[in-house]
């Protein structure tokens, strides 16, 4: 390991930490943890729950985004008194290689954060999955992608909850819903939503032929607490049921999953993984606000692109593939960034399809 190299890596890790730390403001961050710690420790802040719960919510994020630069700032320093070691001893270099690596990757992770400034995108996030056309490839790959999200939270360290499961009587699953619970969640995996495209040779042909079968993901923001979407009563149909297992399977001997269906739109949201029917239905009224605030945001967009001019779609039909057979890599179709292992995509590796996807959309909106 050259002494000019490991010198130049470190110092491009200062050079972004310090573009980095220049838009994240870490004096800006303390001053808005110490004024949201002495609202947080007043004694009668709990009088207002809808304000207290967004004080606490955005005093927990604040820190732990501050924790985070600090604790990248002091590893780069780190690493500066680790190199000598590294160029004399090659168990040491081994390791500080290593650790180079993790500081590069959480740095890079962190700059992508800078990006991601919209007005929803700090939020957590409601991640669908839908089968589409290919029959059981179809049912089986859009299990697949929930896997896929769920390892992806789970490597991260990030909290992931199945709100619901719609079991294919065949292979798969024919959706689920998922929420996301950390900060920035929908602003990261809002690049995720479109079709997705899978090819492979099918398990489920006995001639072993090729099969091209696609999925849906549809990612939306969670609401904030102090929002609300005005829902009639009139609106909303509410129908409860048992909650199921693979096959129809019942798992549950009381009526307590949720079904809302919103007639206005046709939305449909359910929720069976609670204990209780209430709180199934509050959990499927808190998906069914977020769809709804989203549709808003959505239609919006399209009215002001309108009036722009740009009746261009934002996104194909198709922005990714996962091609199994005859050659294995998974493609961004938008960004062209690739990845030639689809086991690791598989099991959650999606930090470069998220961060190209974050600056491309970037780009767009620059241009």
């Amino acid at each position: 390991m050259a002494e000019l190299d490991i010198g130049r890596q470190i110092r491009d890790l200062e050079s972004l930490f310090q573009g980095i730390s220049k838009v994240l403001n870490p004096e800006g961050l303390r001053a808005i943890v110490v004024d949201l710690e002495a609202q947080a420790t007043d004694p009668n802040i709990w009088d207002d729950q809808v304000n207290a719960q967004a004080v606490t919510t955005e005093l927990s994020r604040t820190k732990a985004q501050l924790a985070q630069l600090e604790s990248l700032g002091q590893d780069i320093k780190d690493l500066e008194d680790f190199k000598e070691m590294a160029l004399e001893d090659k168990s040491a270099a081994d390791e500080f290689a290593l650790e180079l690596a993790r500081v590069t990757s959480e740095l890079d992770q962190l700059e992508t954060q800078t990006l991601l400034n919209g007005e929803y995108d700090p939020r957590g996030a409601i991640l669908s999955v839908r089968s589409g056309a290919g029959g059981d490839d179809a049912t089986d790959f859009a299990e697949m992608l929930m896997r896929m999200y769920l390892r992806y939270a789970e490597k991260n360290g990030h909290k992931a909850k199945v709100l619901e499961i719609s079991h294919s009587e065949g292979a798969g699953i024919k959706s689920a819903t998922v929420e996301m619970d950390f900060p920035y969640a929908y602003g990261q995996l809002s690049i995720e939503s479109g079709t997705h495209r899978l090819v492979r040779m099918s398990p489920f042909n006995a001639a072993g032929k090729r099969q091209t079968s696609f999925a849906a993901i549809e990612v939306v923001p969670v609401m904030a607490v102090t929002e609300s979407v005005e829902i009639p009563d009139s609106d909303i149909r509410i129908d409860v049921f048992r909650s199921s297992g693979p096959g129809g399977q019942s798992v549950n001997t009381t009526d307590s999953a949720v079904r809302i269906t919103h007639a206005p739109t046709g939305i449909v949201v359910s929720c069976q993984n609670e204990k209780s029917q209430l709180q199934n239905k509050a959990s499927a009224m808190r998906v069914l606000q977020s769809k709804l605030l989203d549709a808003q945001r959505r239609a919006d967009n399209e009215k002001r692109k309108e009036l722009a001019g740009d009746v261009k779609a934002s996104w194909g039909e198709q922005m990714r593939s996962y091609v199994l057979a005859p050659y294995q890599m998974v493609k961004d179709l938008r960004t062209n960034y690739e990845e030639n292992n689809p086991d690791d995509v598989f099991d959650g590796k999606l930090e470069g399809f998220i961060a190209s996807g974050i600056r491309w959309r970037k780009m767009g909106q620059a241009n």
